[in-house]
């Protein structure tokens, strides 16, 4: 899967709630964005009249309803930002209309008000796509921020509906979600370099989306409607990689019962993408090097040269340039591939993105598994906005679809976040509830779940995670095998 009017990060808290902004445009449809706007329907006007009060003095801008009726036709001619419905209205209930208001509003948040707190009118109200429930009387504070929460969020989603928008009209990118200048600026260089011929780079940390954007040079280029074709180089055994890319002639090794084409002639005429290329060998770098050179290849074992028209592109997250010093990478394959290099910026330098790409994966989670897309506390936003994010987005996906699976609500709580998130540890539970366990057996089973919970992040990519842990692939796959961590299949790259 790994890479969007109000943001839901810190900083603009006080964008969600009634200052005045300046109007603003996002994408090329975006309806200007101002104060949020609130419509009320009650029928009580002691309550119409204390919640106008209140919201107004917040900077919201509030419209007034008293019945079913002049709601619908509210909600009919304008768009809000949130519906504060009372649930005991005369003639339909606010339960009754809660179906008819979202279809003429889908996405709008609703925050249902009532006298009568009782649990089978919050789970009604809830199961009908209430955003929140609220009893009177209620605490002013209390109903501030969920409104600011819930118009947060909608915003939010409303950004990322229409930058997808923007981005597909303008640059045909698919599932790369990003508003922030380094992102921006990629999304230019992109458009400028996908129609050509030329060899790309693409380098940057683990989980950077590196893949994504190799996808959108392709889909962006006149080879477009021919084969996208990723290999993971890292991933390949070294003696099967040769086979792999290449393809060979029946009897060329013992196992070669039939001939097999590689994926250079499978990917002829469109894209072939060569990820980890840094982890390659020297003798395969040779052997890249005469294809980029000659567009020429022979099958393993055969004799007879085969042309191809293939444009590579190439990414790594490794120092390609360190490994041509330290004699690790050829210098004339890192200039082959390195006529135009595109640099993916870490998540951590683009923090404004986060608030879209977590509003993306908490939708794309919650329809994967069937269920309402919840809401982010404000205290879990601040600490998404403040950890460093050594896994890039990669890792924020992670800990977001950990949160849409453990969630029993509608809100994902900061102890929902993986505790590498929140600063717990391992050691602390395992003294809690194994107090007769040894030294050693308690680090064998720190150790377990730290490879574990790498394992999982880097989508049980063994080799990235012996790169994290900057060990030898080797040695990483003895420490699985005897401390028995269980490997689950790679999903995705």
């Amino acid at each position: 899967m790994s890479e969007a009017t109000v943001d839901v990060n810190p900083e603009a808290a006080a964008a969600a709630n009634a200052e005045a902004t300046e109007p603003r445009l996002v994408g090329a449809d975006a309806r200007v964005v101002g104060p949020a706007r609130i419509l009320i329907l009650d029928d009580e006007v002691a309550i119409r009249e204390s919640l106008d009060a209140l919201l107004s003095m917040e900077g919201f801008e509030v419209t007034l309803a008293v019945d079913g009726p002049a709601g619908l036709e509210q909600l009919a001619s304008s768009e809000f930002d949130l519906l504060l419905l009372d649930l005991a209205l005369p003639g339909e209930s606010g339960i009754d209309l809660l179906p008819r208001i979202l279809e003429m509003q889908p996405q709008l948040p609703v925050i249902m008000i009532t006298a009568y707190g009782k649990v089978s009118n919050v789970v009604d109200a809830i199961r009908a796509g209430a955003e929140n429930f609220v009893q009177k009387p209620w605490d002013n504070e209390k109903l501030l921020a969920d409104i600011r929460a819930a118009i947060g969020r909608h915003r939010a989603e409303e950004e990322l509906v229409q930058l997808k928008r923007a981005l597909k009209q303008r640059y045909n990118f698919e599932n790369i979600v990003g508003k922030s200048e380094p992102m921006l600026h990629l999304f230019d260089l992109v458009a400028q370099v996908a129609p050509s011929r030329s060899t790309v780079l693409v380098q940057g940390e683990s989980g950077t989306g590196k893949e994504l954007i190799a996808k959108a040079l392709h889909a962006n280029s006149p080879r477009r409607n021919k084969p996208f074709v990723p290999v993971n180089t890292g991933s390949v055994p070294s003696e099967l990689l040769e086979s792999t890319l290449f393809g060979h002639v029946r009897g060329a090794f013992t196992s070669a019962v039939a001939a097999k084409k590689g994926l250079f002639e499978v990917a002829n005429g469109g894209t072939l993408f060569l990820d980890e290329i840094g982890t390659m060998g020297m003798d395969m770098q040779a052997k890249i090097l005469r294809v980029l050179q000659d567009r020429r290849f022979m099958h393993l074992g055969g004799t007879e040269e085969i042309q191809v028209d293939v444009r590579i592109i190439a990414a790594t997250n490794v120092d390609l340039q360190a490994a041509v010093r330290e004699g690790r990478f050829r210098e004339d394959l890192y200039y082959r591939l390195n006529v135009i290099c595109l640099e993916l910026p870490p998540l951590r330098a683009r923090r404004q993105d986060i608030p879209l790409l977590a509003s993306h994966f908490l939708k794309f989670y919650a329809d994967e598994n069937d269920v309402p897309v919840p809401a982010l506390a404000p205290d879990a936003m601040r600490i998404l906005m403040d950890y460093e994010w050594p896994g890039n987005v990669r890792e924020l996906e992670n800990a977001i679809e950990r949160g849409v699976v453990l969630t029993t609500t509608r809100t994902i709580t900061p102890d929902l976040l993986p505790a590498s998130l929140t600063g717990n540890t391992y050691s602390a539970s395992l003294l809690d509830h194994r107090p007769d366990t040894s030294l050693f057996d308690l680090m064998e089973e720190i150790e377990r779940r730290i490879i574990a919970d790498r394992l999982e992040r880097c989508h049980w990519n063994q080799t990235e995670a012996a790169e994290y842990f900057k060990i030898p692939l080797s040695t990483l796959n003895q420490k699985i095998k005897r401390l028995n961590v269980e490997i689950k299949k790679r999903v995705r790259d």
